[in-house]
């Protein structure tokens, strides 16, 4: 983390709760960065939407990349495979960099800018399809990699009294970001101006991206908000409600204790499967759509509802669990993710276009949420100063949802069609739910556990 030069002298100290951890209290959000700290939401909310056009519209753009560079479908879906492989793998490293100060949050998402235009231009402009894996898949994927873990644990360290709502509405910027490339692409793009419509595209997210990041600015270590106190309850019903449901991390795991711990790797197998799910639903709708007869405009309509619906979701849905409890929340979209699948294959059979774009929407929503719980679940579970760190050891499971997702996913359905592949995805959506019922914070006991003192003084006399 960098450290925060304050511009002022103001009185800072540091209290400590029955668990051992510690809050850094005194220092406001002006004091540090001379603005508010919803700042920290709106700049991180831009760097997500300039990235989410590489993964949520790629696909969009599958028909005029095919027919501009003759590469096959099975290399399109191998591309985006690739993309999300490399956006999934710079997430640990990231987080270490980003912690010891070496890689500042500005120089990130400069980096990732950077990767976000080279991407493009390896599209429009690739003499050979290996190119397009170096430009696309590899520099475009690292930096989408580089924005993303900036940006949701940035809005963490910010608001680590009532996270959920904040995270996911940062969060949702990578998928409602892509709705007017989805139309741009599909409905536009051809042949005679590819070149063109995709060196815009890269400039203007790379701008998006590049102005964000520099009103980026990291609060100190154990920073938490002078108007919240740590140590009681607060007057504010809403942080006390999220503070019930989704108690701080009993203390700052470091990532070397938190693999130690199986509820890591069980939020990592969770997201695994779940994410391959989102995936494989972006890979495939639209051409799922098409081979079931409804138009074009009607699969690109689908296609920017589901990214709609996905990014709208990320923000409700963090709202929610604030509410509810991230673990419930889980359990429940786990739920209706694997029921959105049986979904929109019963639609396809059907030749419903209505229920395809219902249950398009549905898959949307549901895919989307994950990524904002089990970012905001991280946070709760193992602490906000490691957070990067840790959220990218769970975020990198998302290496092998990626390629299962998209170019496994091409396999499965060549060999069981679309009925087999869409039935698989559905059944591993209600497996994850299941799995999602055992995760708990680790070293908080459980409530049902707890035995009370048999010789109670003070307050408990109460």
């Amino acid at each position: 983390m960098t450290t925060t030069e304050l511009p002022t002298s103001v009185p800072v100290k540091e209290v400590t709760d029955r668990n051992g951890r510690v809050y850094r209290i005194g220092e406001t959000d002006r004091d540090i960065m001379g603005r508010p700290r919803w700042t920290m939401v709106l700049f991180p909310w831009m760097g997500m939407l300039g990235i989410s056009s590489s993964e949520y519209a790629f696909t969009s753009a599958e028909d005029t990349l095919h027919e501009a560079h003759l590469w096959s479908s099975g290399h399109i879906f191998w591309l985006m495979g690739v993309w999300i492989f490399f956006q999934a793998a710079v997430g640990f490293p990231a987080g270490q960099l980003r912690e010891s100060g070496r890689l500042p949050a500005r120089h990130a998402m400069f980096l990732g800018a950077l990767g976000t235009f080279l991407g493009y231009l390896s599209l429009a402009y690739a003499p050979h399809v290996i190119v397009a894996y170096l430009g696309y898949g590899m520099f475009s994927g690292i930096g989408a990699g580089l924005i993303y873990a900036t940006c949701v644990n940035m809005v963490g360290k910010w608001y680590p009294e009532r996270k959920g709502g904040k995270t996911g509405l940062v969060n949702g910027g990578f998928a409602y970001g892509s709705v007017p490339f989805v139309f741009l692409f599909t409905s536009y793009m051809d042949l005679s101006n590819y070149q063109g419509v995709l060196v815009s595209v890269g400039v203007i997210c790379c701008v998006v991206v590049a102005v964000a990041g520099w009103f980026f600015k990291d609060p100190p270590k154990h920073w938490w908000p002078v108007h919240v106190d740590p140590l009681k309850k607060s007057d504010d019903p809403r942080v006390r409600r999220a503070l019930e449901k989704n108690p701080p991390a009993v203390k700052q795991y470091t990532p070397r204790e938190a693999v130690r711990t199986p509820v890591l790797w069980m939020m990592w197998f969770c997201l695994l499967c779940t994410a391959g799910i989102n995936i494989f639903g972006i890979a495939f709708q639209v051409p799922f759509g098409k081979d079931m007869g409804f138009a074009g405009g009607i699969v690109a309509t689908a296609m920017s509802l589901k990214a709609i619906v996905n990014g709208t979701g990320r923000g409700v849905i963090g709202w929610i669990s604030d509410r509810y409890g991230r673990r419930n929340t889980l359990v429940f979209v786990c739920v209706v993710l694997g029921l959105a699948q049986y979904g929109v294959l019963a639609s396809g059979s059907l030749g419903s276009m209505p229920f395809f774009l219902l249950c398009s929407m549905v898959s949307g929503f549901g895919g989307g949420a994950i990524f904002p719980l089990f970012a905001a679940m991280t946070a709760d579970y193992f602490g906000e100063n490691h957070n990067a760190s840790n959220y990218g050891v769970v975020y990198s499971s998302k290496l092998i949802s990626g390629l299962v997702g998209s170019g496994m996913g091409a396999v499965v359905v060549a060999a069981w069609d679309y009925e087999g592949a869409f039935i698989l995805a559905g059944s591993v959506g209600i497996a994850s739910a299941v799995l999602a019922l055992f995760l708990r914070a680790p070293g908080r006991p459980r409530a049902d556990r707890v035995e009370p003192n048999p010789h109670p003084t003070g307050r408990e006399m109460a």
